[in-house]
């Protein structure tokens, strides 16, 4: 996460359940757990092993120990990304936080570093440390139905993992100056003042706000709160506050590096006093040679909050953001709470919608397709493992490899990925015909559909494109060249839908189905005469 902004105690210069309701969403993932967990914050953890078929389950030493679901984690050894998805609304606005400790759970103390992705796109480079955790969270209004974090592995013997996955929906009037095609990446939110953290319930979107407490700490006098702003801060981050050792000195609470990174930074200010002195200052940009004001006057109310927001904030020189009092003003500058975070770049609106809903019935028709989830093309070049993508902007599916994976039944209608160049099938089990449909792909170069069980002829469509490399060879029943679809290749067409051949085959079944019985009938008749001829006998006897 990018520390270019480092927020600062007051004074010191150097320092600075899975539930899905509706269009809303609560989920939280306990990785590498395998029992439901409810935390202090009435917060219901689900384990994931029913949601993720890759990976291992590992626990953290009990030395590096910090709670039940951060103690586990999920490692994952193999492909190229692993992803955890749920289904959304598009154009939702979701807060997603992943948190990562290694705990040398693997008693190597060599923690990895990775990559790590949100919706097909590039979040942050994962740095772990022997203890201790890594927590990124993000918010962003999402271009889909379906929301994705996932882990890449980016250096040979490091693997990636994840302890921890939340996804939280955030009504769409939060940071509402932010551009909707872009992310927020959080830096830090901390309420001065304050000594315990504070989350859900009191913030009802979970965002976590760290205390950060110091000279100048107070308590606010204000029982009851009206918060009714659009970032809908909870009231508890206003019970506190730090305040400005006089009206003529300056209360430094932030400085800034000199980076390319755009800042986006909330302000939030309550006075502390049921006074009626004023208390009046504004947000100063201040460097060692000057001071540059960046808000307008501010004046707190007594049992409600203001806010300030720097939107695309940016600078070249090391600066400190800083509170001071204007000349008429009564008390001192004072602040209760702070967020800040990065802006991203520009969102992708992720791989041709197209191609995704093919690959969707893909993965719904053959369950061991289902074990991969996320973007399937993006972050280049970290697409799904049986398949390739373009470079465009937004990517198409180019090849599908889906040899030997012991798929079975009929291969259903893809004919929407019109930019596939090569089908790879061999080595699985399809039957049925192929599909009439393959022949229409306009950029199909190679087609493998060796060893499967595919019969019937095979589309002219397929079998005079000259274009075209077409591999059949292992499927018995199928019509290839020289081997025609009937049982005998000499056989002609009857009137009767049959064949000469077949008719002539098929005369001394019907010639010893009639022989046979009119024998039989015979020799019954013969019997029944000679018992009549004996009986009259008798009687002639006896008379």
């Amino acid at each position: 996460m990018a520390k270019h902004l480092k927020l600062l105690a007051i004074l010191l210069l150097a320092l600075f359940t899975f539930s899905v309701s509706g269009a809303n969403v609560f989920w939280s993932v306990n990785c590498g757990a395998t029992d439901f967990y409810t935390d202090g914050n009435f917060i219901s953890w689900t384990p994931d092993d029913s949601l993720v078929s890759n990976g291992l389950a590992r626990v953290v030493q009990s030395s590096n120990s910090i709670s039940p679901v951060l103690d586990s984690l999920r490692v994952f050894t193999s492909r190229k990304k692993n992803c955890y998805s749920t289904q959304v609304t598009k154009g939702q606005k979701l807060l997603v936080r992943a948190s990562f400790n290694y705990g040398n759970y693997d008693r190597l103390s060599s923690p990895p570093a990775f990559d790590l992705h949100f919706d097909g796109n590039f979040w942050a480079t994962v740095e772990t440390t022997v203890s201790g955790v890594q927590v990124y969270e993000a918010t962003y209004v999402t271009k889909g139905d379906a929301a994705s974090v996932c882990v890449a592995q980016t250096n040979p013997g490091q693997f990636p993992f994840i302890s921890a996955l939340e996804f939280r929906s955030v009504d769409s009037e939060v940071y509402n100056l932010a551009d909707d095609n872009r992310a927020l990446f959080l830096i830090e939110r901390l309420s001065f003042g304050a000594s315990d953290t504070l989350r859900y319930p009191n913030d009802p979107y979970d965002r976590i706000w760290v205390p950060l407490s110091g000279p100048g700490a107070v308590t606010n006098k204000a029982i009851l709160f009206n918060t009714s702003i659009s970032d809908n801060p909870p009231s508890g981050i206003l019970a506190n506050a730090i305040v400005g050792a006089s009206t003529t000195s300056s209360l430094i609470f932030a400085t800034v590096q000199p980076s390319n990174d755009i800042l986006y930074i909330n302000m939030y200010f309550s006075e502390v006093l049921d006074t009626t002195e004023t208390r009046l200052f504004r947000v100063y940009e201040s460097s060692t040679s000057e001071n540059r004001p960046l808000t307008a006057t501010i004046s707190p109310a007594f049992g409600g909050v203001n806010e300030r927001i720097l939107t695309n904030y940016t600078t070249n020189s090391a600066m400190n953001l800083s509170l001071i009092a204007t000349a008429d003003s009564d008390l001192p500058p004072l602040i209760n709470a702070i967020e800040a975070f990065n802006i991203s770049d520009v969102l992708t609106d992720g791989t041709d919608s197209n191609d995704v809903a093919a690959l969707t019935l893909l993965q719904t028709t053959f369950d061991v397709l289902a074990q991969w989830s996320g973007d399937p093309c993006l972050p280049a070049p970290y697409s799904w493992d049986w398949l390739n993508c373009s470079n465009d902007a937004t990517p198409r599916v180019t090849s599908l490899h889906l040899d030997s994976f012991d798929l079975s039944g009929s291969l259903p209608d893809i004919s929407s990925m019109d930019a596939l160049e090569t089908i790879d099938l061999h080595n699985n089990s399809f039957t049925g015909t192929i599909p009439n449909y393959l022949g229409t792909l306009p950029k199909l170069k190679e087609l493998n559909l060796a060893n499967n069980m595919f019969s019937g002829p095979i589309p002219t469509s397929l079998s005079k494109n000259n274009k075209l490399k077409l591999t059949v060879t292992g499927n018995p029943s199928l019509c290839t060249s020289g081997k025609s679809c009937s049982s005998s290749p000499r056989s002609t067409e009857s009137s009767s839908g049959g064949t000469t051949s077949e008719k002539k085959s098929n005369k001394m079944p019907i010639i010893l189905g009639t022989t046979i019985p009119i024998f039989v009938l015979i020799k019954v008749v013969v019997g029944i005469l000679v018992i009549l001829r004996k009986k009259r006998r008798a009687n002639n006897v006896n008379m």
